[in-house]
């Protein structure tokens, strides 16, 4: 499946609870593969903008438990938010790349 495919695709909770749409993706080039997937489109943004999408309008790649007609998201990974530490790790690299 190409990450074209994924786009627009609905979000739900493995609980059927509706989460958002699939509107971006960050993508670790040095490993070759998606981190997250977005529910709102990545533009120019600040370091607290940054990491407040990051909480709460993304979902781990690893929290996907199924991508068909929709994407299926564990319950367990929906809605659990990173540590202030890892999100603050992240936003630091996702700014050292600009």
């Amino acid at each position: 499946m190409r990450i074209s495919e994924v786009y627009s695709m609905d979000i739900y909770s493995d609980a059927g609870q509706y989460l958002g749409e699939v509107r971006d993706a960050i993508i670790d080039l040095e490993k070759g593969e998606i981190s997250r997937l977005l529910m709102d489109e990545w533009k120019n943004m600040d370091r607290d903008e940054v990491k407040k999408m990051l909480q709460y309008k993304s979902i781990l790649f690893r929290n996907i438990k199924n991508i068909g007609d929709v994407v299926l998201v564990s319950a367990t990974g929906q809605g659990a938010k990173p540590s202030d530490t890892s999100a603050s790790a992240e936003v630091s690299d996702l700014a050292s790349r600009r």
